[in-house]
């Protein structure tokens, strides 16, 4: 009973962030960062022009963070929603820890064993979770510290794909 209201709290936490914070709207124009994946592969931002591309910071001890992997896995996975998912991590000690954790949660998306010089190219991480969403522009157009939802974010491109078709 008790873990059923922990996860309803969660969850019910997670939906008012997610609907208070991720309006907010920022024009400029991200710088075009690189991030080498835990496989070695390179990502820059410029290659997903034309894709949603959201940056969420995490850490294996955080149990916010961790409720959000089935979203993200689902926003990652699901080709219809255009989006690619990288989850840097953070403050951890070992980094073969922090990818087996990830392989045991099934994470789907590129994991980056992130340090403070990578968080800098994206932007302040002021907490954990920490998400930054850039447009099919490369701009970005939203920053939250605390959990997301999948159906934020979705709710969040459908309005402004409705606003850039006006």
């Amino acid at each position: 009973m008790m873990q059923g209201k922990i996860t309803f709290y969660l969850l019910g936490r997670a939906l008012m962030l997610g609907a208070l914070l991720f309006g907010l709207s920022n024009a400029a124009r991200a710088a075009d960062f690189t991030l080498t994946d835990s496989t070695g592969k390179v990502h820059k931002l410029s290659q997903y022009k034309g894709k949603w591309v959201l940056v969420n910071f995490w850490a294996t001890w955080c149990p916010p963070c961790l409720a959000e992997i089935p979203d993200l896995n689902d926003l990652h996975e699901n080709k219809k929603a255009n989006v690619a998912v990288f989850g840097i991590a953070l403050q951890y000690a070992n980094p073969k820890q922090v990818i087996d954790f990830a392989e045991g949660l099934m994470v789907s998306y590129p994991i980056i064993l992130g340090n403070p010089k990578i968080a800098s190219q994206i932007g302040p991480v002021d907490g954990l979770p920490t998400t930054y969403l850039y447009n099919p522009q490369g701009k970005l157009v939203a920053h939250q510290l605390g959990p997301i939802t999948k159906e934020a974010v979705e709710e969040f491109i459908r309005g402004a794909d409705k606003t850039a078709k006006k």
